[in-house]
């Protein structure tokens, strides 16, 4: 997500990986917890008790976000904590496969396109996805 060029597109899966939401563009230097803070992601799902799996990249976005536990610095983690991610990971798999068959729309992976009309362009990816 940190190109020089392209989008910041976030996206809500359900458990199974199917896309559920996808938000409006943002330029793709965006750091990825300042986007979910910024399209409230994070808040909208805490106010409707749905809890959220995120990868590393969320580090830091409140309790009511679980991500992995990452390594210190000379430190490894703990055997609990290396079950813990692993758990996770296990969890977060169909979203990473929904994620993948995001990326497989060549548009997202080579547009050099405005993020207004990226954010078209992801409406109706999300409207033809629903539909598979």
């Amino acid at each position: 997500k940190h190109r020089r060029h392209g989008v910041n597109v976030q996206l809500v899966t359900d458990p199974g990986g199917r896309l559920l939401w996808l938000s409006p563009a943002l330029p793709g230097r965006t750091h990825n917890l300042t986007a979910a803070r910024a399209h409230r992601i994070i808040r909208i799902c805490e106010r409707q008790d749905v809890p959220l799996l995120a990868d590393l990249a969320y580090q830091g976005g409140g309790p009511w976000l679980t991500t992995g536990i990452k390594r210190r610095p000379l430190q490894d983690l703990t055997p609990t904590e290396k079950t813990l991610n692993r758990a996770l990971a296990e969890a977060r798999a169909p979203v990473e496969r929904g994620v993948a068959r995001l990326k497989s729309w060549r548009i997202f992976r080579r547009s050099r396109c405005s993020p207004n009309r990226m954010t078209s362009i992801a409406k109706a990816v999300l409207t033809l996805e629903r539909q598979r």
